[in-house]
């Protein structure tokens, strides 16, 4: 429900915020152009390093937050971020998540120093790549890498007006039925995590004769085990039904789960999982 603590004469102070992330979830913000304009007008923009110089003082009314938690100076900055916000929104897979670099979840981070930076005794990493709802409480989230623009205008407009933003929470087979997309995995045999994404990107992919991704990570209700047990009579082999799930959400828990099903079931198979 809409935070009551948010009306008020002055028009909402807007914060952007970011942690491990690529920046493409701010980018989407920037590129909303003439909704951006109306959004704009309707709030007082006081912190966002990526649009502006000009920094403001908290508290802030909302803070959009991008990017995972994965050093310790981050877990002590989502608190502090937390302490001087009415509303916090997550965006994108990184912040929901864990993004991309939740990938080191799976594996021993301390290998992936060795290899990756000449000198690994200078980093200060956590073993885990976490969302951002891991270490503080969040009010509403986006999903997506990166998000869609149009569920960002609308949730800042929802605080704006004083509602309940509208974001679907539903598979992206209801996004092809409306488009009138032929399925993919029906007709082609793609494979294709639609009937276990949220919606949010329009089908996109499909659109294209392409299978889903899983870019808005698991629908509220998603049957993961009976996708995967498709895919793999179908022809898929069990160590790519494993990595479908280890892409943008790997450590969502429903995709999670389900990788390390497929992992568990290769490890007795004694199929082993190569890295």
């Amino acid at each position: 429900m809409f935070d009551e603590s948010l009306r008020s004469a002055a028009p909402p102070k807007l914060a952007v915020w970011k942690f491990a992330s690529c920046d493409g979830c701010q980018l989407s913000l920037l590129n909303c152009e003439e909704e951006l304009l109306a959004v704009a007008g309707a709030v007082s923009i006081a912190y966002f390093p990526e649009a502006t110089r000009a920094q403001v003082e908290g508290p802030y009314d909302v803070s959009l937050v991008e990017g995972s938690v994965t050093t310790p100076e981050e877990i002590e900055r989502i608190g502090q971020i937390r302490e001087m916000s009415k509303v916090v929104v997550t965006l994108g897979a990184c912040a929901t998540a864990g993004g991309i670099q939740a990938l080191r979840n799976f594996a021993d981070v301390a290998e992936f120093r060795s290899v990756v930076y000449a000198h690994p005794e200078y980093l200060s990493t956590l073993a885990r790549s976490t969302p951002i709802s891991a270490h503080v409480s969040v009010d509403y989230e986006l999903r997506g890498c990166p998000i869609d623009k149009g569920q960002l205008v609308e949730l800042l407009g929802a605080l704006v007006e004083h509602r309940t933003p509208r974001i679907s929470t539903y598979s992206v087979c209801a996004e092809c039925k409306r488009r009138g997309n032929t399925c993919v995995m029906v007709a082609h045999g793609t494979p294709c995590l639609g009937p276990v994404t949220q919606a949010g990107c329009g089908a996109l992919c499909p659109a294209f004769e392409r299978g889903c991704y899983g870019c808005f990570g698991p629908q509220n209700t998603p049957n993961t085990a009976s996708l995967t047990d498709h895919l793999v009579r179908t022809g898929m082999p069990p160590q790519a039904a494993m990595r479908v799930y280890r892409t943008f959400n790997a450590a969502s828990e429903p995709f999670r789960r389900e990788s390390e099903r497929q992992e568990r079931a290769m490890a007795a198979s004694g199929t082993g999982v190569k890295r």
